[in-house]
C-alpha cells in the first residue's frame, strides 16, 4: 500500500470517489465536495485547501481520508482558538495546520473510507494515514492534524495511534418507530406537549404555511430565493457573509438534489423564510437556514419540526439538526456525545493537550447529564 495526496476530489472522479467513501454520508459525497471546489468555498485562498489521502494497492485506490491545509481555525466548529493562542505566545506558528473534516459542516460521519470490497485492515489503514500525515505536516510545516466529527469507532482508532481524544455535545433527535408526529408528542409530559402544541399554532395563525420540497423538485428561483434568506440571516447573526456563494447551493440543487430536502415556508404567495436539509438513508441533518423577516416560532417550526416529521415519514433514524443550541432539549432533542481526534507536532503542546482533554471529558460528561435532566419526556415510574 502507498499513499498519494491529491488536491481535487476531480482527480479520483465521481464514481471513484463515491466507491470508497460509499453512497450515504452526504457531506463526502464527490458532488458536495466538487460543489465546494467549484464555487472555491475550499480552495487555497478561503483557507481550505484540499488535500486528501488516498491509499492505493497496485495502482487502485482502496481507502481515503479528507484532508485540507488551513490557515485559520473557521468553518470547523471545533474550537481551538485557545490552542492557537497558545501557541503563538510561546513562539510557535500555530497556521498552517491539517484538517481532517467536512468543511463548515460539523456532523458526525467516515472520515477513514475503505473500499467496501478490500481486505485492508482498519486499523492498518489508520496508522498508514496518520504517518503520511506526519511526514505532510513536516513538509508543509504545520503545527498539527485534527480529525473532526469521525464516528466513535474511528475516534478511538486514532486515540490508539496516539492522538488525542476530545469530547463534545450536540443535541440529536432519535425515531423510536414513531409513525406519526403525535406519537413523539406522546413521550412527553403532559405540560411539555401542550407547550409545543401551542408553539406550532401560532405559525398558522400568522398566515404561514409550510411546504417540505424533495431537493429535485426545488426550482432555480427557490434557490435564489433561498441563497438570498442565507445570506440575509448570516449578515444579521454574525455581521458578515455566509461561507457559502449563490454558485454551491445552484451546484448541489443540480448534482445532489437527492440528497437534499427544503421546508419553505409561505406568507400567502410569497415564500418568505425556508430551511434545507441533507439526507442519508438513515439520518437527516440540519444545515442551513434563512428567512426574510422575523415570524414567531417559525425557526423552531422550519428548522426542527418539519425535519421530525419529515424524518418520521421517511423511517429515517435519526436527525441531527445542527451544532449548539440548548433551545432544542425542552423540543426532544436528547444530548448526543460528540468526538474530535488531535495530534500536536511540538512534543510539549502534544502533552500539554492531551491533558487539556482528559481534564475537559468529566465536565462534558456531566453537562450531558444534567441537560438530559430537562428533557421534556415523561419520567419512567
Amino acid at each position: 500500500m502507498h499513499i498519494k495526496t491529491i488536491d481535487s476530489v476531480t482527480t479520483l472522479g465521481c464514481s471513484t470517489w463515491n466507491a470508497l467513501v460509499g453512497g450515504g454520508y452526504p457531506f463526502l459525497r464527490y458532488e458536495f465536495l466538487q460543489a465546494l471546489e467549484e464555487s472555491q468555498a475550499t480552495c487555497t485562498d478561503s483557507g481550505w485547501q484540499p488535500c486528501h489521502l488516498v491509499a492505493y494497492i497496485d495502482d487502485q485506490p482502496q481507502a481515503l481520508m479528507p484532508l485540507f491545509i488551513k490557515d485559520h481555525s473557521y468553518g470547523e466548529y471545533v474550537f481551538d482558538w485557545s490552542w492557537a493562542d497558545a501557541y503563538h505566545r510561546a513562539g510557535f506558528p500555530y497556521y498552517p495546520k491539517l484538517v481532517t473534516a467536512t468543511p463548515f459542516t460539523p456532523a458526525t460521519g467516515p472520515r477513514l473510507c475503505i473500499a467496501s470490497d478490500s481486505s485492508l485492515d482498519e486499523h492498518a489503514v489508520a496508522a498508514q494515514f496518520f504517518a503520511a500525515v506526519q511526514q505532510l505536516a513536516k513538509q508543509t510545516k504545520a503545527s498539527s492534524w485534527h480529525c473532526l466529527f469521525p464516528q466513535l469507532e474511528v475516534a478511538q482508532q486514532f486515540n490508539k495511534l496516539g492522538l488525542s481524544l476530545r469530547q463534545a455535545c450536540q443535541f440529536h433527535w432519535f425515531n423510536q418507530d414513531f409513525t406519526h408526529f403525535d406519537d413523539f408528542l406522546a413521550t412527553f409530559s403532559s405540560r411539555k406537549r401542550k407547550n409545543l402544541r401551542k408553539e406550532r399554532q401560532k405559525i398558522g395563525q400568522q398566515g404561514i404555511e409550510l411546504r417540505r420540497v424533495e431537493g429535485t423538485d426545488v426550482s432555480a428561483e427557490d434557490w435564489q430565493r433561498f441563497y438570498q434568506f442565507y445570506q440575509l440571516t448570516y449578515l444579521k447573526r454574525s455581521g458578515h457573509d455566509g461561507y457559502l456563494n449563490q454558485q454551491f447551493f445552484e451546484l448541489i440543487g443540480r448534482n445532489l438534489g437527492d440528497a437534499l430536502m427544503m421546508a419553505q415556508a409561505y406568507a400567502g404567495d410569497e415564500m418568505v423564510a425556508a430551511a434545507l436539509f441533507f439526507k442519508s438513508d438513515t439520518h437527516l441533518y440540519g444545515r442551513y437556514w434563512g428567512c426574510l423577516e422575523e415570524f414567531d416560532g417559525l425557526h423552531f417550526e422550519a428548522c426542527y419540526y418539519q425535519g421530525i416529521e419529515y424524518a418520521i415519514a421517511q423511517g429515517l433514524q435519526c436527525f441531527d439538526p445542527g451544532a449548539q443550541g440548548e433551545h432544542k432539549i425542552q423540543r426532544g432533542f436528547t444530548p448526543t456525545a460528540t468526538w474530535s481526534n488531535h495530534w500536536m507536532a511540538e512534543p510539549r503542546f502534544h502533552a500539554a493537550i492531551e491533558d487539556f482533554t482528559r481534564r475537559e471529558q468529566p465536565s462534558i460528561e456531566a453537562y450531558m447529564a444534567e441537560a438530559a435532566t430537562l428533557l421534556p419526556f415523561k419520567q419512567e415510574p
